[in-house]
């Protein structure tokens, strides 16, 4: 098995889509290479009330993400990246449909540089590669989301309404 964190704007419509995707094993929504050096323990450490809910809102340069453990005999980067453009617009910055700021640019990241390559290989391949504005990076940080996040709009359908994906297309590989 291998991961790839793909960030496509907000994180509980991409994590409902591409969880479906044949080949993808399992899903878990985070968020990817911020600027501050703090991990998840400390996150939840400092950002915790009372009550145990998190209060964290300070994204730090960080994207909302979605990392994806996925077999590489039945998928492909390249077909991963195929998918994640049925679902963003890829030539907007910091913004996918009404969720506006860096936190939901949209991007590839990996510690595995052959997926990082393929990336790119799928972008150059297309016709439109020089309006693209994905951004394809070595994974530095990533910090899980809290479990409110997770599988969100399996949890709380009600919620779609505040995804900029169409419910039919979440739903397309189900």
């Amino acid at each position: 098995m291998e991961q790839i964190y793909l960030a496509g704007g907000c994180l509980w419509g991409v994590q409902e889509f591409i969880k479906y995707v044949p080949g993808v094993i399992s899903t878990e929504a985070g968020r990817a290479n911020g600027n501050s050096a703090q991990t998840q323990i400390d996150a939840v450490k400092s950002n915790t009330t009372e009550n145990g809910t998190s209060n964290n809102s300070d994204y730090d340069g960080y994207a909302e993400c979605v990392q994806i453990e996925f077999d590489p005999s039945i998928t492909s980067v390249t077909i991963l990246m195929g998918h994640l453009f049925e679902i963003i617009d890829p030539y907007s910055v910091n913004k996918q449909g009404v969720d506006v700021g860096e936190k939901y640019r949209t991007g590839v990241y990996s510690t595995n540089a052959l997926h990082l390559t393929e990336a790119e290989c799928y972008i150059t391949s297309r016709d439109d590669a020089d309006r693209i504005a994905l951004e394809i990076l070595p994974l530095t940080k990533y910090i899980a989301s809290d479990d409110i996040h997770q599988h969100h709009l399996s949890q709380f359908p009600e919620d779609h309404h505040l995804c900029n994906i169409p419910w039919d297309l979440l739903h397309k590989y189900k």
